[in-house]
């Protein structure tokens, strides 16, 4: 839980607010925006403050919100609102596949808890794969990479969607492309990244018990355990 608090309060807290404001409360696009842009807002002025460091999930959200408050302000054509989610959409890939070439993938923020299990081992593991295996980090940036490449691709399709298909057809037929989006980054981000990481990790996890049994024996271990991951 420790480890999933940042997606939580950064993603989960503005998207569900803004839902729960437009929806629950009936308040407008622009208004509702205007709300949930709140707390990423807070998160990075503090991390700014305190840390003197960018939140970059945080800072990503409330880049979001603003590009969605800028679109929802323009004329209230149907076709133009449609097409309003994926600048959105493209916000966020776009910032997500920056993040991979300055090698500080924004996605591990949700990949680092599905691979650990949260545990302190798992956590430990990951830190050693990290400083000592370029397969484990090429495997950590490729993750991000699909998820922004995903996001990016369903972007254009509803831009696309938006002027050329009927608005009707376009209702539902965005949230399919949505929903598709996510299916196939998750398959394919989860089949070529986060399930041979979370082989890594496990691995590394037995090393680290099988080094520390020998140590208490007396025996040395004959390699370390990062090294032998590389392999």
């Amino acid at each position: 839980m420790k480890s999933l608090t940042p997606l939580i309060v950064d993603a989960g807290i503005p998207v569900a607010s803004y839902y729960v404001l437009s929806d629950g409360f009936g308040l407008s696009t622009v208004a509702a925006l205007g709300w949930s842009s709140v707390v990423p807002a807070l998160r990075t002025v503090w991390d700014l403050v305190k840390n003197r460091s960018l939140n970059g999930l945080a800072l990503v959200i409330l880049i979001v919100n603003v590009v969605g408050l800028a679109v929802s302000t323009m004329a209230g054509d149907a076709r133009l609102m449609l097409a309003k989610d994926s600048a959105v959409s493209s916000t966020v890939g776009i910032a997500v596949l920056i993040s991979v070439r300055m090698k500080r993938p924004l996605m591990t923020a949700g990949l680092k808890p599905w691979v650990t299990k949260g545990s302190a081992a798992g956590n430990a593991a990951w830190d050693r794969l990290m400083a000592g295996s370029e397969p484990f980090r090429r495997a950590e940036r490729r993750f991000s990479a699909i998820w922004g490449s995903a996001l990016l691709t369903e972007c254009v399709l509803k831009v696309v969607g938006a002027y050329t298909v009927p608005v009707h057809t376009m209702v539902w037929l965005g949230t399919v492309l949505t929903v598709v989006a996510i299916l196939v980054a998750m398959f394919v981000a989860g089949g070529t990244s986060a399930d041979p990481m979370e082989k890594m990790v496990k691995a590394e996890i037995e090393r680290a018990a099988e080094a520390t049994t020998l140590a208490a024996t007396g025996v040395v271990a004959p390699t370390a355990g990062v090294a032998a991951a590389d392999n």
